[in-house]
C-alpha cells in the first residue's frame, strides 16, 4: 500500500511538472520558478557584446548562467580578446550609458534571456599601489633637486649650494618626511581593492603632484626666499602642528588597516583607541583627511609660501568631497552610526 501511494504521488508530480512545462518561459524570473518548486534546472542566458560605434558584434556568449556577474562576463570576453584584460573593459547596456558594476548580476539586469551589451576599451590600466607609488616618489625626488640647487634651476653661481636659512632645511625635512611616510603606508599599511586607473588618468595625477612639488620647491629654495614674518615663533609652532598631524594621520591609517572590509566597503565602524591621536574619530568620519589637511596648512604657515597654500586649498576641496562621500556611506550602511560625527571638520561638516 505504501509503495502504491508513493507511485501515485510520483505520477501526480510528473503530471504537475508537464503542466508547468507547457507555460511559456518568457517573462518569468528564474527565482519565481524555484519558489514554486517546479524546476531546478538553470535557464541559461545568451550575451551579445557589440562595438558601440559600428554596432558590429565582437563576440557572442552562449549558455551564460543567470547568476553570472559582469566581472565573470568580462573574464569570458578576455579569453576571446586577450588584449582586453577585465580591468580594461567597460560594459554598458546603452552605448552612451553608465558602465555596469562588476558586481551586477546578469539575471538582475533589465534584459531578456538574450542580453545585448556594448564594449568600451578603457585603455591601459595600473593598480592603486602603483598609482600611489608614482604620486609619492615624484615629489620626493623633485623637491630634493631644488633643495640641492642643481644646475639650470637658478643662477649659475648658486649651483650645488644650499640656503643658510633654518626654515628651508626644516621645510625639506618636513616635505621628505611626509612623502616617505606615504610610501611606507602604501607598501605596508594601506589595503587596496582590485580596482585600477587608466594610464592617462595616472599621468594627470602625476602632473598635478609633481607640478605642485616643483612649484613649491622652486620658491622655498630660491636664493631670494625670505623667512616667515613672525620668525622662530611662527616656524616652530607650525612645525609642532605639522608633526602632530603627520603622526595623527599615521595612527588613523593603522586603525583603518585593522577593520574588516568586504572589498572596498567596511563591515564595521572604526572607533578611536587609547591613542589620543585617534580621538578625532569621536567627531569626524575621516580623521585621516582632517590630519592631512592640517599637515599642509601647517606647512603653509611654516614656509609662508603661496604655492603651498594653493596646494593645501585644492587638497582640502578634494578631500572634503571624498570625506562627505565616505560619511554618507557609513551613515547608510550602519544604523547605529554615531550622530555626533561629521565628514571632515569636527561639528561643522
Amino acid at each position: 500500500m505504501a509503495c502504491s501511494a508513493h507511485m501515485d504521488m510520483l505520477d501526480e508530480n510528473i503530471e504537475s511538472f508537464r503542466g508547468w512545462e507547457s507555460i511559456v518561459w518568457h517573462g518569468f524570473h528564474l527565482e519565481d520558478w524555484r519558489r514554486h518548486g517546479v524546476i531546478n534546472r538553470v535557464a541559461y542566458f545568451e550575451v551579445e557584446i557589440l562595438d558601440p560605434k559600428s554596432k558590429a558584434q565582437l563576440c557572442y556568449l552562449d549558455k551564460v548562467e543567470p547568476n553570472a556577474t559582469v566581472a565573470e562576463i568580462k573574464t569570458l570576453l578576455h579569453k576571446i580578446y586577450p588584449k582586453f584584460y577585465p580591468s580594461r573593459q567597460a560594459l554598458k547596456l546603452h552605448p552612451e550609458g553608465k558602465a555596469l558594476s562588476d558586481d551586477d548580476v546578469l539575471e538582475d539586469l533589465p534584459v531578456g534571456t538574450t542580453a545585448t551589451m556594448f564594449f568600451q576599451d578603457l585603455g591601459p590600466q595600473l593598480g592603486w599601489t602603483m598609482v600611489f607609488l608614482a604620486e609619492c616618489l615624484g615629489p620626493l625626488f623633485i623637491y630634493l633637486l631644488f633643495y640641492y640647487r642643481l644646475p639650470y634651476i637658478y643662477m649659475p653661481e648658486y649651483d650645488y649650494t644650499q640656503s643658510p636659512l633654518k626654515v628651508v632645511k626644516l621645510a625639506c625635512w618636513c616635505h621628505s618626511l611626509h612623502y616617505i611616510k606615504r610610501l611606507v603606508e602604501t607598501i605596508f599599511i594601506h589595503r587596496f581593492s582590485d580596482g585600477t586607473l587608466p594610464l592617462r588618468t595616472i599621468m594627470l595625477l602625476c602632473l598635478y603632484y609633481w607640478g605642485f612639488a616643483s612649484w613649491q620647491a622652486y620658491y622655498i629654495n630660491h636664493p631670494l626666499y625670505t623667512p616667515p614674518s613672525y620668525g622662530r615663533l611662527q616656524i616652530y609652532s607650525a612645525l609642532a602642528m605639522f608633526l602632530v598631524c603627520e603622526f595623527g594621520n599615521l595612527s588613523v591609517h593603522l586603525i583603518l588597516n585593522r577593520i574588516s572590509c568586504n572589498g572596498s566597503r567596511p563591515t564595521e565602524i572604526p572607533y578611536p583607541t587609547k591613542n589620543p591621536f585617534t580621538w578625532l574619530f569621536f567627531f569626524v568620519s575621516c580623521p585621516n583627511y582632517t590630519y592631512e589637511v592640517g599637515s599642509w596648512i601647517s606647512f603653509t604657515v611654516m614656509t609662508q609660501c603661496v604655492p603651498v597654500g594653493v596646494f593645501a586649498f585644492l587638497g582640502f576641496i578634494q578631500m572634503t568631497i571624498w570625506a562627505r562621500a565616505k560619511h554618507k556611506t557609513y551613515a547608510q550602511q550602519f544604523e547605529d552610526y554615531p550622530d555626533l560625527r561629521t565628514a571632515i571638520i569636527p561639528l561643522f561638516f
